[in-house]
C-alpha cells in the first residue's frame, strides 16, 4: 500500500505530471546550477540508502536497466552497491552503448567500480536478493514494447522484493494507468516531485511503499515564481481546513441544519447513515426526509435525528425551508418519488450535496451551480459526462476537471486517490483502503461533507476536509484488518479526528 513519507522525511508538497517533473529537472540544472550528473548521483544514492534500510540483510542485487536517465539512476545504484561489497547483477535491456549524456557517464562510472553488464534474456536467472527496476521512467508513451515487457514479466515473477526507481516501469506517470504491463514494486523511491500517477488508479498497487526525496533542493524551488503548479495533496490539519472554534456559549442554532433527502422503499439505511454522519460531524440540527416505512428504524438508530415521513413534494417543502444545507441522493432512487424529491430540493435554492441517485437524476437534468458538492464514483461520473467508465478511469484528473467545468461547485471523484476539484483548484486525498469497498461508505461521506457545509465551509473546503476525514476514519477503522469493515464503523473515528485537528472547543 502506498504511504506518505515518514514525518522526518522531506515534505511532499504537490504531485506532478511527467511534463512538470521534467520542468523541475530543467530548473534544478539551469536555475539552481546543479549538474545533471549530480542530481543523478543524489537520486541513485537516495534509492540505495532506502534499499539498505528496507532490506538491511541483503548483500546482492539484480538491477534491470533500460535507457535514459532512469537507467542512469540504476547504474548509480549498481556502482554504489558494488563499491560497498554487494554482489551485483546488472541486466541491460537494449544496448548499453546507446546510453549517452548523464546516463552514459553513470554507466562508465559503474563499470569503473567493477559492475559487469549482462544483456537481458527472458531465461536469465535472477541472482540478487533484491531486484531494482530502472527500466522505464516518465517518458514512456503507449504500450510497453515487447523487449521491455519481457523484462517486466521477469521482474514480476522473480519472487524477490522489488525497488522501483522513481516510477514502476510501465505505469503512466500522469494517470496511474498500466500501459500494457507494469512492475509490481515492493517499494518505490520518487525524486524531486512525486508523480501524480503513483497516488491514484493502479499506481498505489504497483508502487508499494512510496518514499520521496527532494534531492536537497530548497523549499523556495518548489514554490517560487515559475515553479510548476502540480496537483495539491489534501491532508488533515491544513490551516485553511479547520472549523471555527466553538465558544462556551455555543448553541445548536449556530452550526447549521442538514436535511437528508432519500431512502425510497428498501433503501432507508442510506439515509440513516448520511444523517448519523452529519450529526457526528458537528451539525447543530439534522433532519431526514424519507419514506414513512423507514421513520421508526432511523429513530431507533439515532433518536437525535428529526425524521419525517415524506410522500410527496408538498410534504418536503416545509422541511426545505428550515434547512441550511440539503444532502440529496442517499437511497433516493430514480422512480417518480425520487424525481419529485430531486426537483423540489434543487429548486429550493439551498446549498446541496448530491450523491448516488441524486447524481443519476442530475445526469438526466443537467444544470450548473456553484453552491453544491457532487460526489460521483466512476460509474456516476461516466453518466454525468456521457462517456464510459473506462474512459473516466483512463484519466481521472481530466475527468474530475471536466465534471467541475460542466457542473460547477466542487466535485469529488471517488476511488483510490480521491480527487477534489473546485474552480482552478485540484487536490488528491491520500487516504482510504480496500476495506472501504462496501455499501454505505458513500452515504457516510455525504453526511460528513453536508455537515461541514452547514458549519460554514465553502464547497471546495468542505469537500477537501470531508474526503480526508472520511478516508482517514476508514483507515483508522481498518487498523485491525480490512475484511468485514462496515460503513458505520467509521462514525466513532470521525468525531475523534475532528477533535484531533482542533475542531472542538478551543476557548
Amino acid at each position: 500500500m502506498t504511504r506518505l513519507p515518514a514525518p522526518d522525511a522531506p515534505p511532499v508538497r504537490r504531485l506532478y505530471s511527467a511534463e512538470e517533473t521534467r520542468e523541475l529537472d530543467r530548473r534544478a540544472i539551469e536555475e539552481e546550477g546543479i549538474p545533471g550528473i549530480v542530481l543523478m548521483r543524489r537520486a541513485g544514492g537516495a534509492a540505495f540508502d532506502l534499499l539498505r534500510r528496507r532490506w538491511p540483510t541483503a548483500r546482492s542485487l539484480t538491477v534491470f536497466c533500460g535507457r535514459g536517465n532512469n537507467a542512469g539512476d540504476g547504474y548509480v545504484i549498481a556502482g554504489l552497491a558494488r563499491s560497498r561489497g554487494f554482489a551485483v547483477q546488472l541486466l541491460q535491456v537494449t544496448d548499453a552503448a546507446d546510453l549517452s549524456g548523464d546516463a552514459g557517464r553513470a554507466r562508465d562510472w559503474a563499470l569503473d567500480e567493477g559492475v559487469v553488464i549482462e544483456p537481458f534474456a527472458s531465461e536469465t536467472d535472477i541472482a540478487g536478493e533484491v531486484v531494482v527496476d530502472a527500466l522505464l521512467g516518465t517518458g514512456i508513451r503507449g504500450a510497453v514494447r515487447p523487449d521491455f515487457a519481457a523484462a517486466v514479466e521477469r521482474i514480476n515473477t522473480a519472487g524477490r522484493p522489488v525497488l522501483a526507481v522513481d516510477l514502476p516501469s510501465g505505469l503512466d506517470a500522469d494517470t496511474g494507468v498500466v500501459l500494457g504491463c507494469a512492475v509490481r514494486a515492493t517499494a518505490t523511491a520518487s525524486f524531486i516531485g512525486v508523480k501524480r500517477g503513483l497516488m491514484t488508479a493502479a499506481g498505489p498497487d504497483h508502487a508499494g511503499e512510496l518514499t520521496f526525496d527532494d534531492l536537497g533542493l530548497p523549499e523556495a524551488f518548489f514554490s517560487g515564481t515559475g515553479a510548476p503548479v502540480g496537483v495539491g495533496l489534501a491532508t488533515l490539519g491544513a490551516d485553511d481546513l479547520l472549523l471555527a472554534p466553538r465558544s462556551r456559549d455555543a448553541h445548536k442554532g449556530r452550526f447549521g441544519h442538514v436535511l437528508v433527502v432519500g431512502g425510497d422503499h428498501g433503501m432507508g439505511g442510506a439515509a440513516a447513515l448520511a444523517a448519523e454522519s452529519a450529526l457526528r460531524c458537528g451539525t447543530g440540527l439534522v433532519s431526514a426526509a424519507t419514506r414513512g416505512s423507514h421513520v421508526a428504524a432511523i429513530l431507533a438508530r439515532t433518536p437525535e435525528v428529526m425524521v419525517r415521513a415524506v410522500e410527496s413534494r408538498a410534504d418536503l417543502l416545509p422541511l426545505l425551508e428550515r434547512a441550511s444545507v440539503v444532502v440529496l441522493g442517499p437511497g433516493l432512487g430514480q422512480e417518480p418519488w425520487g424525481e419529485q424529491m430531486f426537483d423540489a430540493a434543487v429548486a429550493s435554492g439551498r446549498p446541496l450535496l448530491l450523491d448516488a441517485d441524486g447524481l443519476n437524476l442530475l445526469a438526466r437534468r443537467p444544470q450548473r451551480r456553484e453552491d453544491w458538492v457532487l460526489t460521483p464514483h466512476p460509474g456516476e461520473a461516466a453518466r454525468l459526462l456521457g462517456c464510459t467508465t473506462t474512459e473516466v478511469g483512463a484519466d481521472r484528473f481530466a475527468a474530475v476537471a471536466a465534471l467541475q467545468q460542466r457542473f460547477g461547485g466542487a466535485v469529488v471523484l471517488k476511488g483510490l486517490g480521491s480527487l477534489i476539484a473546485g474552480g482552478e483548484d485540484l487536490v488528491l486525498a491520500p487516504y482510504g483502503n480496500p476495506g472501504m469497498a462496501t455499501g454505505g461508505m458513500g452515504d457516510v461521506l455525504s453526511g460528513v461533507v453536508g455537515a461541514l457545509l452547514a458549519q460554514g465551509l465553502d464547497p471546495f473546503r468542505a469537500a477537501r476536509l470531508g474526503v480526508c476525514l472520511h478516508g482517514a476514519a476508514g483507515d483508522a477503522a481498518a487498523a485491525g484488518g480490512c475484511i468485514g469493515l462496515a460503513a458505520g464503523d467509521l462514525v466513532p473515528h470521525l468525531r475523534r479526528l475532528l477533535d484531533g485537528i482542533g475542531a472542538g472547543d478551543r476557548s
